[in-house]
């Protein structure tokens, strides 16, 4: 099928009380387990990508890998610009034909974020296309975007920011951050829920990557839409081809490690999305 947007999977999770998986790829064979994987378990999905990414290859380049396995598959697939940092960047994933959209203005001052934010988001409809927006900051270091210590999302400026940019979707910042934890995390489920009860748009998980399986299913409870998984991905893919390589010295064809590395994502995807619930929903 086409490539879809964003709106329908998401609204469908925040009725039916499950997350849809949104995954960070960096090369064709994460994106082709990412799909695989919810071929699969009968899920939609969403395939992910930076401001890093997309400039070591092009939002173009990525946005034809997703519509070319979009269109094989049976189940939705959107393509998303995660951490959107400049609207031109924004627009140019706009016309390459990306389906959803995320301008990051968290690190900029507050009426900044929601002059900008809500310029891409009036682009966004006017095209078809959600755009999300992210209030507080989700702390750690995820390629170019750097959070800092982070700082957490107030449920009162979450309704004002989202009534004035009119974005579709809601990044909160409750204790996650970006990258690997080190140490446990303490997230904040009563701020989340504050927040759930003020703004009615889906509200989105970044950090996830490290979480355990129980403190993402008690952060979709009260009220998660969409979960972020980027860092684990690498680090899956990554181990695939170094334990390939190490095993046989002699090894040169880049499709046979490249495999061991998508049998791998995948799996870790599939794992993924049955913690979101979003198994069986396509």
């Amino acid at each position: 099928m086409p490539l879809v947007t964003c709106e329908k999977m998401l609204l469908d999770a925040q009725r039916g009380k499950y997350a849809i998986g949104a995954f960070n790829a960096e090369n064709m064979e994460m994106m082709q387990a990412i799909v695989a994987a919810a071929e699969e378990l009968r899920a939609p999905v969403m395939i992910q990508t930076t401001p890093s990414t997309v400039a070591y290859a092009t939002p173009e380049l990525f946005a034809a890998n997703a519509r070319a396995l979009a269109e094989a598959a049976s189940v939705p697939v959107c393509i998303h610009l995660d951490h959107g940092n400049s609207v031109a960047l924004c627009m140019r994933a706009l016309r390459a034909g990306y389906t959803s959209l995320m301008m990051d203005g968290s690190l900029l001052p507050y009426e900044e974020n929601v002059a900008t934010v809500g310029l891409v988001a009036s682009a966004g409809k006017a095209c078809g296309v959600p755009v999300e927006g992210e209030l507080g900051k989700v702390g750690g270091k995820e390629d170019s975007h750097d959070g800092g210590a982070g700082g957490y999302t107030d449920p009162q400026e979450a309704l004002d920011f989202v009534r004035r940019t009119g974005v579709t979707s809601l990044a909160v910042a409750i204790g996650t951050a970006h990258g690997v934890y080190h140490g446990v995390p303490k997230l904040d489920v009563e701020r989340l829920k504050e927040i759930r009860a003020l703004v009615d748009v889906p509200l989105v998980l970044h950090g996830a990557s490290g979480l355990s399986d129980e403190a993402v299913r008690a952060c979709i409870a009260e009220g998660i839409c969409k979960v972020n998984f980027a860092t684990e991905l690498r680090i899956a893919y990554t181990q695939a081809v170094r334990a390939f390589l190490c095993a046989d010295e002699k090894a040169f064809d880049p499709k046979k490690y490249g495999e061991k590395a998508r049998v791998a994502v995948k799996a870790l995807v599939a794992g993924r999305m049955r913690v979101c619930g979003c198994d069986g929903k396509a």
